[in-house]
């Protein structure tokens, strides 16, 4: 063999080697598939509903009101490598996203964890909210402190599980209340907050600071959250499954629980978006990938979020139906309409 033969050989298989090499190598990319669908009016496979009502009559039930979930791949503990993201890249149901989309810089995979089990919860609640606030069943409101923030004001002065009753003497009827008060303040001045801990009363007057994102807005180191007294009980059983993305479908399928009509009139419907007490519907993230799980479920018609509108029309997958979901009361018309009752349907189209 000639030198030059040699050399060609000899760097053709470096090139091949190097090749290998990089297509394994991590890189900070995550993908997302298609999850599994839970139907809301189902059970799960040891045979508990999902949703269950104690101490209200409830009605029987018929056909489907599925959430959808996105499955992820790679993360901080566990990076996919180059190939598995150019494999993800021409994959029409895999979605190749930076890591950073889904795990904030400087929290790790077991911290993201967390706050999903914690929006999970919320978005519960709020599901439960939304759908007693749309039957007029009255329900009380408590503002109530989900953490507080090392090195915050409010270190040591206030505790996760605390009542948030007053701002500088204002009752705190809900959140957007309690952080609407503290946020026209600004950063530097005091504000004095009253609580309930363990049914008793007390007050703390805390220095706001300026907030990591944005000096001029002011916070004392606390995350809330809206919390309810209901008059009956409403469990939510959904295993493992995290984020606040099935609000709309768990209100729905409470909602349908506990009035006689059938709401679904038997038909597989699927969709997403968070919610808040109020009923509002939220977008969501990876709708793509939710509407594939759903389609391939049997789902016919697909709830979505105005703000997933865009991109749900540019992937929707053959056979399915969109309806644009803007708050609980206005699925519910729509879901009514697609059963016969007059009325018209909002649609992604017209958004």
């Amino acid at each position: 063999m000639s030198r030059r033969a040699a050399t060609l050989t000899v760097a053709s298989v470096l090139v091949l080697v190097l090749g290998m090499v990089g297509a394994l190598l991590p890189v900070p990319y995550v993908a997302l598939m298609p999850g599994p669908t839970s139907d809301t009016l189902g059970t799960d496979d040891k045979g508990v509903p999902l949703v269950r009502i104690d101490g209200q009559r409830t009605y029987p039930t018929d056909g489907h009101l599925n959430f959808t979930t996105v499955t992820y791949r790679g993360g901080p503990g566990g990076r996919i490598d180059l190939l598995t993201a150019l494999r993800g890249w021409v994959e029409g149901d895999v979605a190749i996203v930076p890591e950073e989309t889904v795990f904030p810089k400087g929290e790790s995979q077991q911290k993201v964890d967390e706050e999903n089990t914690r929006q999970m919860r919320d978005s519960q609640e709020s599901a439960e909210a939304a759908a007693l606030n749309e039957l007029k069943i009255p329900i009380r409101n408590q503002v109530q402190v989900d953490s507080v923030q090392k090195g915050k004001p409010a270190e040591g002065r206030l505790k996760p599980g605390d009542e948030i009753v007053s701002v500088d003497g204002a009752p705190a009827t809900s959140v957007s209340d309690v952080t609407g008060r503290v946020t026209r303040r600004k950063p530097g001045d005091p504000v004095t907050i009253g609580y309930r801990r363990d049914g008793k009363d007390g007050k703390v007057t805390l220095t706001t600071v300026p907030a990591p994102t944005d000096a001029k807005r002011p916070v004392v180191g606390i995350v809330l959250a809206d919390r309810f007294k209901f008059p009956f009980k409403i469990d939510i059983s959904v295993g493992d499954v995290g984020g606040p993305s099935a609000g709309l479908m768990f209100a729905l399928a409470i909602y349908d629980k506990l009035t006689p009509e059938n709401l679904t009139g038997g038909k597989f419907i699927a969709g997403t978006g968070t919610i808040t007490p109020k009923g509002e519907v939220g977008p969501i993230g990876g709708i793509q990938q939710k509407m594939i799980a759903a389609r391939r479920a049997g789902a016919a018609v697909f709830l979505t979020p105005a703000g997933n509108c865009k991109d749900a029309l540019a992937a929707r997958p053959d056979g399915l139906r969109l309806v644009r979901a803007d708050t609980l009361k206005s699925a519910i018309e729509s879901i009514n309409v697609l059963n016969g009752a007059k009325g018209t349907i909002p649609s992604c189209e017209n958004r």
